[in-house]
């Protein structure tokens, strides 16, 4: 799933506090020759509010079902996304399908300004102080991914410097 990042680092769920936090749940229709079948599609997305996340889609003829089978997808697909003091180290932009998100680190005090799934999933990261701004589709699932895109492009010093193969020094003042 997160093949395309370079620096993504998947997590393994034990040991980890998660908590997960239900994004949106949609009712489905089945039309066949019986008439109408009716199921539901749940994407939730659980965290340990300290850089790890996960997204996942559940679909069941029952809600609740439908929830758990999203919480265990979204533990499989664990990513660690840096966090520094509390809000994210560089401006980025996401973006999938028709859903674009533009996150920007804010100075401590400022909050989570992000609506709707945007901040189901800052939240979920630990992020405390961010800007951020969502265009084009409201759709929930385009939106999680999207930020998700954000989420997972985002380098802090220390991979910028193993990166280019310099110290951190020579990052900031070379």
């Amino acid at each position: 799933m997160y093949q395309d990042y370079k620096n993504v680092e998947l997590v393994k769920p034990g040991g980890l506090e998660l908590k997960d936090r239900l994004v949106g749940v949609q009712r489905v229709t089945k039309v066949t020759k019986g008439g109408r079948a009716f199921g539901f599609s749940a994407i939730v997305v659980v965290g340990d509010e300290n850089g790890v996340v996960g997204q996942g889609l559940g679909k069941s003829k029952e809600v609740a079902e439908a929830i758990s089978k999203a919480v265990e997808d979204a533990k499989k697909n664990l990513v660690r996304i840096p966090i520094t003091k509390g809000t994210l180290p560089h401006e980025q932009k996401g973006k999938y399908g028709g859903a674009r998100v533009f996150l920007k680190p804010a100075s401590a005090g400022t909050g989570v300004i992000a609506g709707g799934a945007v901040r189901a999933v800052l939240e979920a990261v630990g992020v405390h102080n961010v800007l951020s701004k969502s265009q084009g589709s409201s759709n929930p699932h385009n939106v999680v991914k999207a930020t998700f895109d954000a989420l997972l492009q985002l380098r802090n010093a220390e991979t910028i410097a193993k990166q280019r193969g310099v110290s951190l020094d020579k990052v900031f003042n070379g």
